[in-house]
């Protein structure tokens, strides 16, 4: 029986546009990574030590943040995207390169949020739509990390350090 699954020849334009690609540098990240430099805000690109190499790692608050192609991400996957993948070419290795991406993402960021480091996404519509609440989000992120919230103020006393009085009535 023959084999149906064979993956077509990319046509030599395919070629040259999926070699166009690249997995840094592109043109999301240099938008939002030159706009959190005008802003003071510094960071490590592509940072290997942590799992997924985040586009963009804020060390001294440990926030990662990457940038996600919505193609390549999988964005609107249950809804519209999957359809559209399984109507055009190679539509298994498309459909099996997509969803094994966008399940490393999420074992990335579980990974990530183990290590106490917070993580964010950002579409590159968001970024090329909405870069300043894209970095307004970054923002707020280092503020909640300079000035953590406590989650139940009961279970931490204001000076448990702070000797008590002893009782001095007399009876």
């Amino acid at each position: 029986m023959p084999n149906t699954t064979t993956t077509v020849p990319p046509s030599p334009t395919r070629r040259k546009n999926m070699q166009a690609i690249h997995s840094r540098d592109t043109s999301i990240e240099l938008t939002l990574r030159k706009a959190l430099w005008h802003r003071g805000i510094r960071y490590r690109k592509n940072y290997k030590a942590l799992p997924g190499k985040p586009d963009i790692a804020i060390t001294r608050y440990k926030i990662a943040v990457f940038c996600d192609s919505e193609f390549f991400h999988g964005r609107n996957w249950a809804s519209s995207l999957k359809a559209q993948v399984l109507r055009g070419n190679n539509a298994e290795f498309w459909s099996g390169k997509i969803e094994r991406n966008m399940a490393r993402d999420m074992e990335t960021d579980h990974r990530l949020t183990t290590m106490g480091w917070t993580v964010i996404h950002f579409w590159g519509e968001e970024i090329n739509r909405h870069l300043d609440d894209c970095i307004r989000v970054v923002e707020e992120a280092i503020e909640e990390a300079k000035h953590p919230v406590r989650e139940d103020p009961a279970e931490f006393p204001e000076d448990p350090e702070e000797p008590q009085a002893p009782d001095t009535q007399k009876e």
